[in-house]
């Protein structure tokens, strides 16, 4: 099923940064986008819908009129395949013939909870009776990217996991372009797809390259995941507090890679190494 620039796409979660990713890559295309949203004014380009994950309310309303969504629920969310289940109930209810879910890159690892919980959520797209595919990132660039004016200031780029683990960050501006494609392009049927960067990084090379690029001197530093969870982490709500302290265990013991010849596919292009994205959020 093509999406043409007349049908909207309903992108949940839109005034986050994977939504705002989505949402952008599809307005490029000249598709019309349909924000989910918690709280009206949020968005600046796309129509909104006020919607509550935790209920369902306001969700059929949302996807009345549209042929595609792209499901995702809020980062670290206690009850994700609650939220991606309320959200497959309103898409069959109101007509949505395709869905894209927003999953992780290794949704199956036991050792990291959320991860499981987006394992879960796969289930369900699965056995929506929708045409659906899922798409499974690795952790962002931009995840290390943000800061890297403060860490510059300080002169170190500190993460609560071995500085040396091994990852294939991915660009997000890459990750809403794939989303964009299988949103709108066919061929994409009951496919499970991979999205990961070109090249297998640290946050050493993070620190590196950001050095290089402004000969300014940033270390990387290796904090603990313990020590994490009684600091920076202590003020978190119990379930992203367990999750994410899990996560940058993980991390620790093997960083998180996986496969980099999907996501050229599916762009047409190379995929943006992170070099590139830390030049750009230095520009």
């Amino acid at each position: 099923m093509t999406v043409t620039s007349g049908a909207p796409v309903v992108v949940l979660g839109a005034s986050g940064k994977t939504g705002h990713a989505v949402t952008a890559a599809l307005l490029r295309r000249g598709v019309p986008v349909r924000g989910v949203v918690r709280r009206p004014g949020r968005l600046a380009d796309a129509s909104e819908a006020v919607a509550d994950l935790e209920t369902g309310d306001g969700l059929a309303a949302a996807f009345d009129g549209c042929r595609a969504a792209y499901l995702m629920a809020p980062n670290v969310h206690p009850d994700e395949p609650g939220v991606i289940r309320r959200a497959l109930v309103a898409a069959r209810e109101s007509g949505v013939e395709r869905v894209v879910l927003h999953s992780v890159l290794h949704p199956h690892d036991s050792a990291m909870p959320h991860h499981l919980a987006k394992a879960a959520a796969e289930e369900l797209v699965r056995a929506s009776g929708l045409s659906w595919t899922v798409l499974q990132p690795c952790a962002y660039a931009q995840n290390l990217t943000a800061g890297l004016g403060a860490a510059l200031d300080a002169g170190r780029l500190e993460v609560p996991y071995r500085v040396d683990a091994p990852f294939t960050l991915v660009d997000l501006d890459d990750v809403g372009e794939a989303a964009a494609v299988v949103l709108t392009e066919d061929g994409h049927d009951d496919a499970t797809y991979e999205l990961c960067g070109p090249d297998v990084v640290t946050v050493r090379d993070v620190a590196a390259e950001a050095a290089r690029t402004t000969a300014r001197e940033l270390v990387a530093v290796a904090g603990d995941p313990d020590a994490w969870l009684a600091g920076p982490g202590a003020s978190l709500p119990e379930y992203p507090r367990r999750a994410l302290h899990a996560m940058f265990v993980a991390y620790q013991a093997q960083g998180l890679v996986g496969g980099r010849r999907v996501l050229p596919w599916l762009l047409g292009r190379p995929s943006t190494p992170v070099t590139t994205v830390v030049s750009r959020a230095l520009a």
